[in-house]
């Protein structure tokens, strides 16, 4: 088993994965850490799906376009979940408050799903295994996956994540410099240096693509980021949440 830092310090997305499974004693050990995943009052907002039925993966694959969903041994797509505790409510008789159409309740079941995801990821890969985040598993076809997957109000995917025996080992992508990530006491407030630094790490990420193994590309981090930014916008994310339950309002 790798080490924390290891496991932390050289972690990279792996797309292209071995036809062997995944043992059953390892992915216990995968979701005994999303069990144990630090949640917000400790109300554990979220739930998971664990697809290893070939035939579901290829449906979420044409969803998707993500072709590591279809090649993985498990494919998790972790989901804020508001439905499991209305459950409990009733059977109590207790009023069910409508915190899952606020922002700050939205915001809670993105960061537990999130955080879900996180754990089963650190030990997917401290177990050696290659694992793979993606995000448009929440934002391509949010209907369409919540159906197929059964999911009931009150749910919504938030990320996925591709998990199985690696096939390949790509370069270690540069992130930004810990100056750009944490600041001390403040925000930074020295704009000038601020976007010099950022310039350098545009730079950086550039000649990264050009020279990486594997395929290449011209793409630098700022330019390829605002046309994501720009494709997302036109998802109608909101609109999608409002049909499966979440309607923020305050």
């Amino acid at each position: 088993m790798k080490s924390v830092k290891d496991t932390l310090l050289e972690r990279r997305s792996i797309r292209r994965y071995e036809r062997e499974e995944v043992s059953p004693e390892d992915m216990n050990l995968i979701y005994e850490a999303i069990r144990n995943t630090p949640t917000s009052y400790n109300g554990q907002q979220f739930s998971v799906i664990d697809v290893t039925d070939q035939d579901v993966k290829l449906k979420l694959f044409s969803l998707i376009g993500q072709k590591q969903v279809k090649t993985c041994s498990h494919f998790l797509l972790f989901v804020m979940d508001y439905h499991k505790i209305g459950l409990i409510a009733e059977e109590l008789g207790e009023d069910m408050p409508e915190f899952n159409n606020t922002i700050d309740g939205i915001a809670v079941g993105i960061i537990d799903a999130s955080l879900a995801m996180m754990s089963a990821l650190t030990m997917a890969e401290s177990l050696g295994l290659g694992c793979c985040p993606i995000g448009y598993a929440r934002t391509v076809a949010p209907e369409a996956v919540s159906t197929l997957l059964g999911l009931p109000k009150k749910t919504f995917v938030v990320c996925g994540l591709s998990i199985g025996v690696p096939r390949e080992e790509p370069d270690l992508k540069p992130k930004l410099p810990i100056d750009l990530v944490v600041f001390n006491n403040r925000y930074r407030d020295d704009e000038e240096a601020m976007t010099g630094e950022l310039m350098a790490y545009n730079d950086t990420v550039s000649e990264y693509n050009r020279t990486r193994s594997g395929d290449k590309t011209d793409n630098d981090w700022a330019t390829h980021i605002l046309g994501y930014y720009r494709e997302a916008s036109g998802h109608g994310i909101l609109r999608a949440m409002q049909r499966r339950g979440f309607d923020p309002k305050r």
